[in-house]
This record gives structure tokens, C-alpha cells and sequence, in this order.
């Protein structure tokens, strides 16, 4: 048993270290002066240290604009979307009416369609809104999600019927029971879901780059994405770029990875 235990923990640290070893590289090549992230066979500590990639990102590119649009939208379409989602969730897990499990199963195989198909009636609905190149063209489409539903759901499903009906004997309204009841006990399924809302709007390249042609409402990756196709021989301005883009997502994973752990381990299938 010691000696498979050994062989397990040596498997681990050697798989850990692989994975870690391209983003210890992307950081360090940041770091690296014109020209040193090229070299063969390549070098994981800048020789020497230097902040000058950092400094041209920000004159050639408004980085300081494309990071806020992206945390603006981040934010705010992640709590939106966990105030729909958490209220749709909590109504198919302890709400009764007509048709309710044939409507939710509904949704859920609407899942099974890629999104790439919903990109084009998606944009033409926009279009005719008349919100294309607006915050709201990004905003809309996040309002709420069949998987945060779901998650949502299957989670309240855990919470006994016998606090709600003691807040309703207690004279507290539908929305009271929701906000002081079920948001408290829903916290660790929150923020999972808010993480990962988060993360995917962060993140987002392709429907940003759809709908948004101005370029002082890109979001990081499409700015990152255009830097990319003018300075394709600057890797280690373009590590600068991803360290920028990446960090901060890497910083609230690991701010919230206790609740999200919770919240999956939680929110198994229920019935």
C-alpha cells in the first residue's frame, strides 16, 4: 500500500508540475526582454528582469479601457444572471404548477444545442433591438442560463419544505422567503455559479467580437486578439497581454475556491 501510495503522490506532483510549468513560463517570458522568449531550448527566468513589455502593452493598446469593459460586463452580467437563475431555480424546486417537469425538461434538452447555432438568430434579434455594438448586446444574452437554472434548482431541492412553510405560517411573503431564506442557504451553489458566470464573460472572445465594433467597447480578449495580429513577433508582449487577462481570474478562483468546491460537491442530482 506505501508503495502505491508513493507511486500515486510521485504521479501527482509530476502531472501538477507539467500543467504548471507553461504558465510559470507565460509569466516569466512577460518579464523577459525583446527577443529572449524565442531562444532554443527556451528559458523559464528572465535574464534580465524587466517591466518594459508591461509598459508597451499600455502605450500601444488601452489596456486600462479593455479591463474595465471586461470587469464591468463580468460583474454585471454575473449578477444579473444569479438573480434570474437563483428565482427560476428556487420556483421548479419547491414551487408547484401545471407542467412544470415537462417545461423543465424542455429546457434542459435545449442544452444540447451548440451555441454557435444561437449565434446568428441571437445577433438579428439584437440587431433589430437596435442594441448591436452597445453593453446591452453582451448583457441581454446573460441575463439567465438553462445550466445556472439547473444547478439552482437541483440545489434548493435539499432545503427542507419545513422552513418555508414556518416562514409562510410566520406571515413572510414569497419574495421574503426567497431573499432572507433560500439566497443564505444557496451560497455555496452561488457563488459557484456566479464563478463560473464570471469566468465565461471574462473570458468570452468570440460573441464580443460579433456584436461590438467600437473599438473603446473591446473587452480584453478582443483587444489581446488584435495586439496578437499586429506584433505576432513579440511573444513576450503578448505573455503580458495573457498574464493580464489571466491573473485576476486565477486570483478570485483561488479568493473562492472553498465555496466553490462546496457548492459542487453539493448540488449533486436530487429528486
Amino acid at each position: 500500500m506505501k508503495f502505491k501510495s508513493l507511486i500515486l503522490h510521485l504521479f501527482l506532483i509530476i502531472t501538477g508540475l507539467l500543467t504548471f510549468l507553461p504558465f510559470w513560463w507565460m509569466v516569466m517570458a512577460s518579464f523577459m526582454p525583446e527577443g529572449q522568449a524565442s531562444v532554443y531550448p527556451p528559458r523559464f527566468f528572465p535574464n534580465p528582469f524587466t517591466l518594459v513589455q508591461y509598459k508597451l502593452l499600455f502605450q500601444r493598446l488601452n489596456l486600462g479601457r479593455a479591463f474595465f469593459n471586461s470587469l464591468f460586463l463580468a460583474v454585471t452580467v454575473t449578477g444579473i444572471s444569479l438573480f434570474f437563475n437563483s428565482m427560476a431555480g428556487y420556483a421548479f424546486a419547491k414551487y408547484r404548477f401545471k407542467g412544470k417537469h415537462q417545461l423543465f425538461k424542455l429546457l434542459l434538452s435545449s442544452m444540447i444545442i451548440p451555441a454557435q447555432v444561437t449565434m446568428l438568430p441571437l445577433f438579428l434579434m439584437l440587431k433589430s433591438m437596435g442594441v448591436i455594438n452597445t453593453y446591452l448586446a453582451i448583457i441581454i444574452p446573460g441575463l439567465a442560463n438553462i445550466f445556472g437554472i439547473f444547478l439552482i434548482r437541483q440545489y434548493a431541492l435539499g432545503i427542507p419544505n419545513s422552513l418555508i412553510e414556518a416562514a409562510r405560517i410566520d406571515g413572510a411573503s414569497d419574495f421574503q422567503i426567497y431573499y432572507k431564506i433560500i439566497l443564505p442557504l444557496c451560497k455555496p451553489i452561488l457563488i459557484t455559479l456566479g464563478l463560473l458566470t464570471f469566468l465565461g464573460v471574462w473570458n468570452d472572445f468570440m460573441w464580443p467580437l460579433i456584436v461590438l465594433t467600437d473599438s473603446n467597447m473591446y473587452t480584453l480578449p478582443v483587444a489581446l486578439a488584435n495586439l496578437m495580429g499586429e506584433h505576432t513577433r513579440d511573444p513576450e508582449l503578448m505573455m503580458a497581454g495573457s498574464v493580464i487577462t489571466v491573473l485576476p481570474v486565477i486570483l478570485l478562483f483561488l479568493a473562492l475556491q472553498k465555496f466553490y468546491m462546496s457548492g459542487i460537491m453539493m448540488s449533486g442530482l436530487k429528486e
